[in-house]
């Protein structure tokens, strides 16, 4: 039978100071400071079934099913039900203030850095042998060998050999800049020339380059991505020390 254990508000609070999060939980605590003054200024009101909206998000996300579901949930992260309809709130006011500062500047950002947003498929090897590498780059051009078996033969992380080197969707900012230059400018499906790196001398086949389109995904990212951009200057105005209060 287990036995009952008691932890203290002191408890938690002097196991967060040990696992040094108290710099991102004051960012935090920061952060939602500055939206809610932001919502007061921009006068952004929230009406009840937008609230009710996003609740069901939030229990849909949590797989909370049903009315035990969710008080099991909230018991389970010591949340009131008012401690609930608050973090409900915020993110209402969170997506209303993103919509109201840059919900119309999506559009005009995605043009400008469209490159940005275009992703390339590719498999990659790498070597520590120049003269091998380009040994082998002519000797799948000529047929004699493919790029899946190469893959197979040289690569020595073991899942990365099972995908015979497929790295994935990448965008321009997941490479190097000497590789995204040559992959972005191929002609898929492509073999490239071997490149030489700090981490050695890449084979890369580019299966497919992929361009973007502002879909609705692609719009929240953005928004997104220019609120967070957003918030960080605003938080950077701020020098702030936490003020605990000393154990008695």
């Amino acid at each position: 039978m287990s036995q009952p254990l008691t932890i203290t508000s002191e408890d938690i609070l002097n196991q967060v100071k040990l696992s040094c999060k108290i710099p991102e939980i004051v960012e935090d605590i920061i952060t939602l400071q500055i939206i809610k003054d932001a919502v007061d200024k921009a006068g952004i009101k929230v009406e009840t079934e937008e609230l009710q909206q996003t609740a069901d998000q939030i229990r849909l996300a949590q797989k909370l099913n049903n009315a035990d579901d969710t008080w099991a949930w909230l018991e389970k992260h010591s949340l009131s039900l008012d401690n609930f309809e608050e973090l409900v709130y915020n993110t209402v006011i969170s997506g209303k203030l993103a919509a109201h500062l840059f919900g119309d500047k999506v559009e005009q950002y995605f043009f400008e850095h469209q490159l940005d947003y275009a992703t390339v498929l590719l498999y990659e090897v790498i070597l520590d042998d120049e003269d091998l590498s380009l040994e082998l780059f002519y000797a799948i051009q000529e047929g004699e060998i493919s790029f899946y078996e190469v893959a197979h033969k040289y690569i020595e992380d073991k899942e990365l050999r099972r995908k015979l080197g497929y790295r994935g969707k990448l965008y321009r900012k997941d490479l190097k800049a000497e590789i995204s230059a040559a992959v972005f400018a191929a002609k898929p499906p492509q073999l490239l020339k071997p490149i030489v790196t700090s981490k050695g001398i890449h084979l890369i086949l580019v299966e497919e380059i992929i361009q973007p389109e502002l879909d609705n995904k692609l719009s929240r990212q953005i928004l997104t991505d220019l609120f967070t951009g957003w918030l960080k200057s605003q938080i950077e105005k701020f020098e702030f020390l936490p003020v605990l209060t000393p154990k008695k």
